[in-house]
């Protein structure tokens, strides 16, 4: 068998694209974070950067934070104004990121991924969902407050308005999922669907029992995917078997008879394919597997990623993890200057433990007045984005000009001075007004307008969140804290917090010091802090 050229499949890039791995394949095989490149050039604009200049800026990105390539994804003359889904490479990338393969999306700049910012937070808002997340090669923390703010807030919103409406939907649907039929979505294999009802299906439902007896046997997923493979079976999609294909077919109860929406678990409502003791056993061998090397890979959210900086050095402090000498999972951020053997005094901190000082922190912020005030931030920010990066203001514009002209030609005319030379020029106004305001119409739909009111409503619900929830420290951090700087003290940690408001100061305070068992995954107690200015 031909040896491959590359360990990850490169076909979309050009030769000379690709020379530059064959020069240089380091961000191919090293690295500690698994990331995916995407790279968009759009021909119609003729200072874009190319592509081979894309993956140059990109690679060097990579090698300087020990990100491995794993994956490269390449939209060519694919502009980021027109329909995200015409961009197939993009919509390749968000489905291929549910599989866990890599942490991190890297591209050139913010805009190659999408220059409407309510795309951009739908898109990056489907990442996050898949525990990924999305970094710039070329742009870094530097950027203006308010437009990070504008971003935070345009993906909280994002999300908390899908989930709204995802609520809302589910209502419908409960009439149906208490009837145990089916409403929507993929079907297990070994099921099939007629008329709403669900029904074993006889030409799968044996695959999905081979497969349950199989693993039960000890048989290891790799295994069975050659085996199935060779066979010719498929997937519940018509696709060939791999190691994922697995993960949710053994803990699906619906095989044993359970009927699951929701909140909603109904006993037998469904016809079983699997008994009882067959789905137990296989239970029982994925605890015995559960500790695998793989399970490392595991995607962990470390919320001050990128945020985060050594006071005594200057760098940043990465997300890292490792298990004590009592068999404890720690999960930590480290200074880089001390990781690569560099001479930085910077400890080690524990994950929950700092991120939820500071969370505690920026939680003292929110007020009325702070909500009101971000919420005429996020407004300016959206109006100032819309008049640099789109044609809507020179539009608009051109479109007051001429109803004052034709206004005028009508006042002439109503008061008996017309000509035919002004009738016509009437005429040729009239027109291009009308083709002024379809290229106005057309252009709206590529922008976004901040709704204030929309705004208010959801940051409210910062009012009331809860500072031991990940996800809500998560949406707090990404909302107001710009960076934070950390120093060790002898009788704790002294922390300077940057926002992402230019009305609030950085502030400076000391936290206690750090708990023996702060590193732990299991409970945190929140420090005592002082503020110092």
């Amino acid at each position: 068998m031909k040896k491959k050229e590359f360990p990850i499949d490169l076909s979309m890039l050009t030769e000379e694209e690709r020379d530059q791995f064959r020069k240089d394949p380091s961000t191919l095989l090293d690295g500690d974070v698994d990331v995916a490149l995407y790279l968009r050039y759009s021909s119609s604009a003729q200072s874009d950067q190319s592509i081979e200049g894309q993956l140059r800026d990109c690679r060097r990105y990579c090698k300087a934070n020990g990100y491995r390539i794993a994956a490269v994804y390449v939209d060519r003359a694919a502009t980021a104004r027109k329909d995200l889904t015409k961009r197939v490479q993009l919509m390749r990338l968000i489905a291929d990121s549910a599989r866990g393969h890599w942490s991190y999306v890297v591209v050139w700049k913010l805009d190659r991924f999408a220059r409407n910012r309510n795309d951009a937070a739908m898109m990056k808002m489907r990442l996050k969902k898949n525990n990924v997340q999305l970094r710039s090669a070329t742009e870094h923390i530097t950027d203006s407050p308010e437009s990070i703010l504008l971003e935070a807030v345009l993906e909280g919103m994002a999300e908390f308005f899908s989930a709204e409406l995802s609520q809302k939907v589910s209502r419908g649907m409960r009439e149906t999922a208490l009837k145990c039929r089916s409403v929507g979505g993929q079907c297990p294999l070994g099921y099939k669907v007629k008329d709403g009802a669900i029904l074993v299906d006889p030409l799968t439902a044996p695959i999905v029992q081979e497969a349950f007896q199989l693993y039960a046997s000890g048989k290891p997923v790799s295994e069975i995917c050659e085996i199935f493979n060779s066979k010719g079976y498929r997937t519940s999609k018509g696709s060939p078997f791999n190691k994922n294909s697995f993960r949710s077919m053994f803990k699906n109860e619906r095989y044993i008879g359970v009927y699951t929406y929701k909140d909603m678990r109904i006993e037998n409502g469904v016809p079983a394919i699997i008994n009882k003791e067959l789905f137990d056993a296989v239970q029982k061998q994925i605890v015995k597997t559960r500790e695998a090397p793989a399970r490392s890979r595991a995607k962990i959210q470390y919320l001050l990623s990128g945020k985060l900086f050594c006071g005594h050095c200057g760098a940043r402090m990465n997300g890292e993890s490792g298990v004590g000498s009592n068999g404890q999972l720690y999960r930590y951020y480290t200074c880089f200057t001390r990781k690569e053997g560099g001479r930085c005094r910077k400890k080690p901190l524990p994950k929950d433990y700092i991120e939820t000082l500071v969370a505690q922190d920026a939680m003292g912020l929110m007020n009325e007045a702070l909500i009101e005030e971000i919420a005429d931030l996020a407004v300016a920010q959206s109006e100032k984005d819309i008049r640099e990066t789109s044609r809507v203001p020179e539009l608009t514009a051109r479109l007051k000009e001429l109803d004052k002209s034709i206004g005028n030609i009508i006042t002439a005319v109503e008061k008996g001075v017309a000509s035919d030379s002004m009738l016509e020029r009437l005429m040729a106004l009239e027109g291009e007004k009308k083709s002024v305001a379809r290229q106005l119409k057309e252009e709206e739909k590529l922008v976004y307008r901040v709704d204030r009111k929309q705004v208010v409503y959801w940051l409210r619900s910062f009012l009331i969140g809860d500072i031991q929830d990940e996800d809500f420290r998560r949406k707090l951090l990404d909302l107001l804290v710009n960076s934070v700087t950390v120093w060790d003290d002898p009788d704790g940690i002294r922390v300077t917090a940057a926002y992402n408001l230019t009305s609030k100061n950085p502030r400076t305070y000391r936290a206690e010091k750090i708990p023996d068992n702060a590193g732990s995954s299991f409970g945190l107690e929140v420090p005592r802090s002082t503020n110092l200015h």
